[in-house]
């Protein structure tokens, strides 16, 4: 049976690869310099030191190591074998090294990164695809994922921090969670453009407590539901509501088609549906509150400044 070993011989044997930390970064980059100019003293110049401080570090690498990296020439210096492999694995290394500086600063200061996004509907004209638009022009070194779900899903992710903001209806009081109004839009209904309401200006409740409304399994519907009822079910008999598992846009080619309304925001109805007619609703008590969600443990900068752009968007 194979004996484990100790961690004293572990330590001992794994020396000549891992030296124990022992080599210093200078060690290192004075040995690319020679390595490049093959010659201590100008590696000497071209690092501002003196070209006995780079000697005595080499030879010191040198005995570390175990190998000899550097042949002593009248005129400069060659590189032997060994050198020449350890110095391509330390270039590797060095640039691995830079990068990584390089990256944890622009995250740091959120010029990288990646920002997760739930969207309700990414409408072309509308606030919010204004507002991820400004901030990849502010922002390109960030890579924004956009994804559709529930509100309540997309809470839940933002809580287990799969996602970083959520934006859903309404102004709610979330645990744990932080929540700021955002944008308002008006609330309009779609009705297919032969509809008898069609061509009049406004609708009213009333006028809609017969019709068979449409929403969505996912984004804004199961809000969008429930308003339907909140606005219907204290005067009127319970209406007609079906739901379906399709993007907004064809919930808006199903109206069009006569399978019934729907309700949408202004921003969609800028969008031309040659068969569909937008109207507002006369009697909704004002416009719809669209809010973010974000939780209060998550500090990467790419929300910060995010959350900052939207709410100045906001004002």
């Amino acid at each position: 049976m194979r004996r484990r070993k100790s961690k004293q011989e572990f330590e001992t044997s794994s020396t000549p690869l891992l030296l124990r930390g022992r080599i210093p970064m200078a060690a290192l980059i004075q040995t690319l310099a020679v390595a490049e100019h093959l010659n201590f003293r100008h590696a000497a110049n071209a690092l501002g030191v003196a070209q006995s401080s780079v000697s005595t570090r080499i030879k010191l690498l040198e005995q570390d190591l175990g190998i000899l990296l550097f042949e002593r020439l009248p005129r400069g210096v060659r590189l032997t074998e060994a050198g020449r492999h350890f110095v391509e694995e330390v270039a590797i290394g060095i640039d691995h090294l830079n990068h990584a500086l390089k990256t944890a600063g622009l995250r740091a200061r959120g010029e990288h990164g990646h920002l997760r996004v739930s969207a309700y509907a990414l409408i072309s004209n509308g606030f919010l695809a204004d507002l991820l638009n400004r901030y990849r022009e502010l922002h390109p070194g960030v890579d924004i994922k956009i994804t559709e779900c529930r509100a309540g899903d997309a809470v839940k992710q933002v809580r287990d921090g799969y996602l970083d903001v959520a934006f859903v209806l309404g102004t709610p009081d979330i645990p744990d969670c932080h929540s700021k109004p955002i944008w308002t839009e008006q609330l309009m209904i779609a009705l297919p453009a032969t509809h008898p309401l069609a061509d009049g200006e406004r609708v009213a409740w009333a006028d809609l407590s017969t019709e068979t409304f449409l929403v969505r399994h996912n984004g804004t519907g199961p809000q969008l539901h429930d308003l339907i009822l909140l606005r219907l079910t204290e005067h009127w008999p319970r209406p007609f509501i079906q739901r379906f598992d399709v993007d907004r846009l064809t919930l808006i080619s199903m109206v069009e088609q006569g399978y019934g309304v729907t309700l949408a925001t202004k921003a969609t109805s800028q969008i031309r549906f040659p068969g569909v007619v937008f109207l507002p609703v006369l009697d909704e008590p004002g416009p719809v509150v669209f809010s973010a969600v974000w939780s209060p443990n998550n500090r990467a900068p790419a929300l910060r400044d995010f959350l900052g752009l939207a709410k100045k968007a906001s004002r």
